[in-house]
């Protein structure tokens, strides 16, 4: 049983190809974000699933259902829900990424603020529902 659709109103039809090619955009950004860890993949996704909602219905059907790339796609808009292998990577990366500024001897207030930054990210992916 196919899950339920996120209602999008569709864009109009001059704008429908504008929102095709940034969902297509956001797909292969995504996409590289699987084997690039810098890039983030799944608000590359989300993203995705909201272009092709007004732009291109058969493109937000093959990503709701592709078996990779949809099922976090399709927790997030359910119910909020984050794998908890993905909170953890995610984490680990915000981690990762205040130590090597901390290796690199960036200055304290640039680690002040990162350090909020990764606080405040990281509680939330961290509360949200397992998927």
């Amino acid at each position: 049983m196919p899950p339920p659709r996120v209602p999008y109103r569709s864009a109009h039809r001059f704008a429908r190809p504008l929102w095709t090619a940034a969902g297509i955009l956001a797909v292969a950004l995504g996409v590289i974000g699987i084997v690039l860890p810098v890039l983030p993949t799944t608000p590359f996704l989300l993203l995705a699933g909201v272009c092709f909602g007004k732009g291109s219905p058969r493109l937000r059907h093959w990503l709701e259902t592709h078996p990779r790339l949809g099922p976090p796609v399709v927790a997030w808009e359910q119910t909020g829900a984050i794998a908890r292998r993905h909170k953890k990577l995610a984490l680990g990366m915000m981690a990762g990424t205040f130590a090597i500024g901390l290796a690199f001897g960036l200055p304290a207030h640039v680690l002040g603020i990162q350090m909020i930054c990764f606080l405040c990210a990281g509680s939330y992916v961290w509360t949200r529902p397992d998927a």
